[in-house]
Formats: C-alpha cells, sequence, structure tokens
C-alpha cells in the first residue's frame, strides 16, 4: 500500500518531457509510480487542476534557518544549499543543523574563505555572511596573499571540509582580493581532483579595466582549462553588473570548448551583501559600477548611502550590516531589463536565489518560530519570491521558455550541476519512480511572488502542497507548523 497518492494533476517532469495528466504514488519518502490505477494508499490527495512538478532546489541560499526555509517553501523550494559562502569547519555545521531540524533539506560547501580567516587570523568565524562581514574588522585574510605554509594550511582545512563531505568549493573571491592565484589555482587543482564544483563569486566586478569583470572571467575560464575545475559562476547577473551580453559570450565559447563552465541567476537587477564589501569602498565605485553610492541601500533601516564617507562610516561601525545593491533599473530602464533576460535565460543556467538572513530592526539574524515571520522583518524579496518571480514573468506572462524549459532551470538544471560529485542530487529534480518525493504542486494561473523592496516578507502565492521526502511542508496553501522533514545533502554515500 501506498503511502500516498496525487491523483489528477498535471504532471511534468522536465528530464523526460512528461507533460500529462496522471496519479502519482509516494511510498518510504520516495516516488514509486506515475500513471493511471495505481493502486491503494494510506492517503489520496486530488490536486486536479495544478501543476505537479519536482521540488525546485536553490544552489544558492544563504538563510540555513528555519525562518528562511518556510519562506522559501512558499517559493517552492524543496532543497535549500549554501554553496557560494559555504561553511567550515563542515562537519559541525552539518551536525548543527540536524540538531536544530530542519524544513528544507540542507547542505553546504567548504567554505574557503573561513578556512582562510582561521589560517590568516587563528579566529573561527561563524560561517555566514554576517560573520564575513564582522571578520573584515582584521582585513589579514582578505587583504594578503598567503604564504607557502599558509596556502598549504588553508588548502588542508579545505580537503578536511571535502572528506567531510562538503558539496565542493565555496570560492567568494571578490571578499578576499588579497588572494593569489597560487592559492586559488591550488584549491581548483584539489576540487578536480575531488570531482567537486567550485562555486564562485568572480574575483571583480566592475565594467572598466583593468580588474573588470571581463578579466574576472577570463580568469575563471583560464582556472577551468588549466586545472580541470569545473567553475560554477554565482550570480551571473550582479557579477557580469552591464558587461553580461560580452560575459555571455566567453562562457558559451568556454563551454563550447568542453570546458566546465557552469553558472546560475535571479530574476532581480537588485542584489545583496555585506557593507564592508571592500569594493564599495574603492574610490572608483560609481565610475568602475556605473552607479553612484545611492545604489546602496541598508536593509535593516532602508536608507541609502549619499557618499563614500557615508559607506566608510558604516563599515567601521559594523561591516557585517546587510545591504541591498540596485545594480540595474529594470522597473525604468528597457536596456537593463534585456541585460537582466541574458542572465537568467542563459541556455543550461540554473535559477538561485542567493536568498539573505531575515533582520529584525537592531540588525540581528531572526532566528525565532513564529509564523508569519515578524512583520519588522526584513531581507531582500529574493529570499521570498524567486522562483515564483521567475515562472510568473519569464514563463506564464512573457513566455520566454516553456514550463518545462522553467522547470528544469529551478529544479533539473541545478541538479545536473551536482549530480556528478554528490549522488543523491540524481534523486532530486525529476518526477520519476525511484526519485526522492521532494515535490511542488502549484497553480500556475495564480503562481505569483508578493515580496517587493518595502513588503519583502510576503510570501509567495500559488503553492498549493509542497512535500519534502514524501513530508508535507504545505497543506492546502497552508504551513505545517511542526513540520521538520528537512534532511542532509552530502558527498558521503550515506548521506
Amino acid at each position: 500500500m501506498h503511502d500516498l497518492v496525487l491523483s489528477g494533476g498535471r504532471i511534468v517532469d522536465p528530464e523526460s518531457g512528461f507533460d500529462g495528466i496522471a496519479d502519482l504514488a509516494v511510498a518510504g519518502g520516495r516516488i514509486v509510480a506515475i500513471g493511471d490505477a495505481l493502486g491503494p494508499a494510506r492517503r489520496t490527495l486530488p490536486v486536479d487542476g495544478l501543476v505537479v512538478a519536482p521540488g525546485f532546489i536553490d544552489l544558492h541560499a544563504h538563510g540555513q534557518c528555519v525562518p528562511s526555509d518556510r519562506m522559501q517553501a512558499f517559493d517552492g523550494v524543496t532543497t535549500a544549499l549554501e554553496l557560494e559562502l559555504g561553511v567550515w569547519p563542515v562537519a559541525r555545521w552539518y551536525d548543527e543543523q540536524a540538531l536544530a531540524g530542519r524544513v528544507l533539506n540542507y547542505g553546504a560547501s567548504t567554505g574557503w574563505v573561513f578556512a582562510r580567516i582561521a589560517a590568516k587570523t587563528a579566529q573561527q568565524t561563524e560561517s555566514s555572511i554576517a560573520g564575513m562581514g564582522r571578520a573584515m574588522q582584521d582585513r589579514r585574510w582578505a587583504d594578503e596573499v598567503a604564504s607557502p605554509a599558509e596556502t598549504d594550511d588553508i588548502v588542508e582545512r579545505v580537503r578536511i571540509g571535502l572528506e567531510q563531505g562538503g558539496l565542493g568549493i565555496g570560492f567568494p573571491n571578490a571578499y578576499a582580493p588579497g588572494a593569489g592565484v597560487k592559492e586559488i589555482s591550488a584549491l581548483c587543482s584539489l576540487a578536480a581532483a575531488a570531482g567537486t564544483p567550485t562555486f564562485t563569486h568572480i574575483a571583480y566586478m566592475s565594467n572598466i579595466d583593468p580588474l573588470s569583470s571581463v578579466e574576472a572571467y577570463t580568469r575563471l575560464i583560464g582556472l577551468a582549462g588549466s586545472t580541470g575545475a569545473h567553475m560554477h559562476i554565482c550570480h551571473f547577473n550582479s557579477t557580469s553588473l552591464q558587461d553580461v551580453e560580452r560575459a555571455a559570450e566567453l562562457v558559451r565559447t568556454a563551454q563550447g570548448q568542453g570546458l566546465k563552465v557552469t553558472v546560475e541567476a535571479y530574476p532581480y537587477g537588485t542584489g545583496s551583501t555585506v557593507v564592508g564589501a571592500v569594493f564599495f569602498a574603492d574610490p572608483a565605485f560609481p565610475e568602475r559600477t556605473g552607479g553612484g553610492y545611492d545604489s546602496i541601500q541598508s536593509l535593516a533601516s532602508g536608507r541609502r548611502f549619499t557618499d563614500r564617507e557615508d559607506v566608510l562610516a558604516a563599515q567601521a561601525e559594523d561591516p557585517g550590516g546587510l545591504v541591498l545593491w540596485h545594480f540595474l533599473d529594470v522597473a525604468a530602464d528597457a536596456r537593463h531589463r534585456d541585460l537582466l533576460d541574458v542572465s537568467v535565460l542563459f541556455p543550461g543556467g540554473a535559477i538561485a536565489s542567493d536568498a539573505v538572513p531575515w533582520l529584525q530592526p537592531d540588525g540581528s539574524t531572526y532566528l525565532g518560530q513564529a509564523w508569519p515571520l515578524p512583520e519588522d522583518a526584513v531581507s531582500h524579496p529574493r529570499s521570498s519570491g524567486t522562483f515564483t518571480r521567475f515562472l510568473r514573468e519569464w514563463v506564464r506572462e512573457r513566455n520566454a521558455v516553456s514550463l518545462a524549459e522553467g522547470l528544469a532551470k529551478c529544479a533539473l538544471i541545478p541538479a545536473r550541476i551536482m549530480e556528478a560529485s554528490t549522488p543523491a542530487l540524481r534523486r532530486k529534480g525529476r518526477l520519476q519512480a525511484g526519485c526522492d518525493a521532494d515535490i511542488v504542486c502549484f497553480d500556475l494561473g495564480t503562481l505569483t511572488d508578493r515580496a517587493d523592496f518595502r513588503h519583502s516578507n510576503r510570501a509567495s502565492e500559488g503553492v498549493r502542497h509542497l512535500l519534502v521526502g514524501g513530508e508535507t511542508v504545505i497543506a492546502d496553501g497552508n504551513l505545517v507548523l511542526d513540520a521538520r522533514p528537512g534532511r542532509p545533502v552530502r558527498r558521503t554515500p550515506s548521506a
């Protein structure tokens, strides 16, 4: 007897191309059959009129806690991975998540930057965006080239993290501009030997040479060719700025030559990071990025900065404070909308949120259990509505891609980016017998993001049911408050 049968839904599997009305049976946390007359079940859930799709896999989720999981569940996400920053020590982080309990499946890469902080400053910081920002109070790890002994230490710490199940190596290169190519290339060779991707925030973000985004992409592609590493490009849109068309040409050429280079993007023209990021302090920031200091906005207060001195004062007060960075004006500028399309619609590219934590008015991270989230909790709207925004605008409203193609960018392509090194991902991102029962059921006609920059904590609408490992997280559009079915995603065979 099956545990559950979803009956009468529109089953869409982006890998096989199946798209039709059918039933889907779940048992033991896996999909066991798709078709008609599947036999008895302990529970039958009619999903007539709903799309039944594989749960979305977010490769770039910084929240990594129950409040963030809950908001992303309404965005159709069933697996949320911290891959750009990563974590360190890896084993301890997984133990902490298991002890706390998670709503969504979770996992992380080995955090090179946190290993570098430990090696350069003998300090161990919290594996989070804010932790990295606070570590900028001692900038040796960010600004200094590692000695040969320090390089060996960093590589060894990262190697141990990979052995502990880290899903690759997180490379937020732009936050440690002092890191030398010898160190980076050694780590890329380590990733290639281990068969794991690197998840890279490119070294430079600028539309003018030297140290332009185009130079950074050329360097990244060179690392892929010289070391054999799989170089995955995080937030292709925000790091390319207004040179994304040239960046896309370079990536397509590299891919055509057989190099392992992949990309992700989020469907917004606004990013988010810590105010302590070194590129904000660059005296040439307006010229290099095409925007003034008023393009930087405090996430906690909503205040926009006025000039470089204003930014420097904020960096001195709290370098870990989160900010919004409005690098494209997609609401008013048609050219900027076209640039965003280049990254979001890049063939074979994944959708990923870059979701940041939820902040309280004092700037601290909200980790409570309240639902809905407190009215004064704020984040980037991508933390609420990335996938629903993409499906609403690019699939339903604009018909820029088909539903199957859109679902592939949200689920199948992220799984394929990971599955060579992490076999557990071969069971995700598809609706087929034997796959994990990570399933989203949504009303395509009403599916929409509701969050904006004034009301970031509005959950998306249209997701009617969400299953994680066959367990219900959302039922009839309502959150199951005590649901904690999230399981670790690791490279280890036992995971």
